[in-house]
Order: C-alpha cells, then sequence, then structure tokens
C-alpha cells in the first residue's frame, strides 16, 4: 500500500469528491487532505492544483470528466506537468500511463452486477492501481471477500452521505470513503470513533 496515500487518510477517513471549480474553497478549508478533482474544465486546472497542492492536499485529477481534457497519454502527461499527484480513470490505458510517470492511480469501478464485477476485477488485475474507487458503496457487504481483496485497497463512494456511511464503509475494509458532501470532508477517525457528528 502507498505509504502517501495511508498518511494522507491517517486522520480523515474521507476523500472528498469535488465536482466542478466552485467546490474547491470548500476543500480548501476541509481537514480531508486527499480529493478527486471532477468536471473542472482543462483551462482552469493547472491554477486549481497548483493551489490545493500548496495546501498540501493530495489531488486525484478524474481525467474521464473534466471538459477538454484527453484521455489519452498526452492527457497523463499534462496532469503530471501541472503538478496532480495522481489520475483516476474507468480506463486502463490512463492508470498504465501514469504509473508509468510514477503518479498515483486510482482505477474507478462501477459494480452493477455480477458479470460487470468479474470484468472489473479483470481490469484492476490489469492496472494494478495503488487505489480503487469502488462505486457504489452499498454494493460491497455483497461482494466476497476474494473480490474485496482484489480491489483493496479502496475508497468506497457512492451513496456515502452521512457519517454512518463513512463508518460503514470502513468496517467492510475500506480505506476511506468518496463523498461530495462537504459536511464529511473533515470528519476525523477520533469524531467517529466517539459517535460525534
Amino acid at each position: 500500500m502507498n505509504e502517501r496515500i495511508t498518511a494522507a487518510f491517517e486522520d480523515v477517513p474521507v476523500c472528498a469528491s469535488v465536482v466542478g471549480s466552485a467546490r474547491v474553497p470548500e476543500f480548501v478549508q476541509a481537514q480531508s487532505r486527499v480529493g478527486i478533482l471532477a468536471s473542472v474544465p482543462v483551462g482552469q486546472l493547472p491554477k486549481i492544483v497548483s493551489l490545493l497542492a500548496g495546501l498540501d492536499k493530495l489531488v486525484f485529477v478524474n481525467i474521464d470528466s473534466c471538459p477538454g481534457l484527453a484521455t489519452d497519454r498526452g492527457g497523463v502527461d499534462f496532469l503530471q506537468e501541472i503538478g496532480a499527484a495522481g489520475v483516476v480513470s474507468t480506463r486502463v490505458a490512463p492508470i498504465e500511463r501514469a504509473r508509468a510517470l510514477s503518479m498515483l492511480t486510482m482505477h474507478k469501478v462501477f459494480v452493477t452486477d455480477r458479470s460487470n464485477l468479474n470484468r472489473s476485477l479483470e481490469a484492476v488485475k490489469r492496472s494494478g492501481p495503488d487505489l480503487v474507487e469502488l462505486m457504489p458503496a452499498p454494493i460491497i457487504p455483497w461482494m466476497s471477500a476474494t473480490a474485496r481483496e482484489v480491489m483493496s485497497p479502496f475508497v468506497a463512494a457512492g451513496f456515502v452521505t452521512d457519517r454512518d456511511g463513512v463508518a460503514h464503509s470502513l468496517a467492510m475494509g475500506a480505506l476511506a470513503a468518496a463523498s461530495s458532501d462537504s459536511g464529511l470532508w473533515s470528519l476525523t477517525r477520533s469524531r467517529l470513533r466517539h459517535g460525534e457528528k
């Protein structure tokens, strides 16, 4: 398991899903050190990534969702050049390119049924990411221990809307939970243990 990622989730086991540049100020103020930038136009990425990296935030960019950003080798190279720590994608090729550049990688997986799960497991075996973003979180209890092991370490995402969702994700073996709910972006492990909101 990557030490940078483990350390970044040590206090706050929540990955901020920052959808759109308007949400960036909330992430700046949050205690969460890990964030996924999504739906941010390519022209805004250099300034935002630089700002967040300067605040010691671990920034992953969802290469599949940012308008104007190519999902090819050049797109990944661009993200490295602007200082993004990592790349998120549903596809194997960008993950492999990011790994070749020594960037952090997160393979986003949507599990909709058993056949899809098997394809996803094969894709993750091929890409060898640092993290898997496993969606939707409520499906995780229905996955076998073997499937969860192949997907590990993983971040549980989708329908994580409150502290109970975060706690349940961690109990199911997730390293962290991802949420677009900024109210969870400063939820510490100690507050979770003591049942605090």
